[in-house]
């Protein structure tokens, strides 16, 4: 069975949209489910996992969002029980060298793919979205 199950966790409308219509225009088959905060998408995984449910392959992640941000959203799933590889995609507009930094030391300790974009995001790679299993 496919998975074309993708997570958005941002608290900017115009971010999520652009990453809706992109994601559209690369398949149809794609399936974003949005978050206004890594709680929310947090309690979302936890479901899944308890129910048995496939998580996402991909994960768009802002990294600064009210009640809890892109970090601790990241502190706290990596903790979870995951066994698949998940692509996790931090998105930011932080030029800080501090934020780069972390994204490096969690993505040296992490099992899953974690990369790093600057925003505004215009358009995805191709290959950026390989290990989503996109129905042909």
């Amino acid at each position: 069975m496919k998975n074309n199950s993708v997570f958005i966790i941002d608290d900017d409308l115009i971010t999520v949209f652009g990453l809706k219509k992109i994601l559209e225009r690369i398949s149809k088959e794609i399936k974003p489910t949005d978050f206004c905060n890594g709680s929310v998408a947090l309690d979302a995984i936890k479901s899944r996992i308890k129910d048995g449910r496939p998580l996402p392959s991909l994960i768009f992640l802002d990294i600064n969002m009210p009640i809890m941000d892109g970090w601790t959203f990241l502190e706290n799933f990596l903790e979870l029980p995951i066994t698949q590889k998940i692509n996790i995609k931090i998105i930011t507009s932080s030029i800080d060298i501090a934020d780069r930094n972390k994204w490096q030391a969690y993505a040296k300790q992490s099992v899953h793919q974690i990369d790093y974009l600057t925003k505004p995001i215009h358009k995805l790679d191709i290959n950026d979205l390989a290990v989503l299993e996109m129905a042909s």
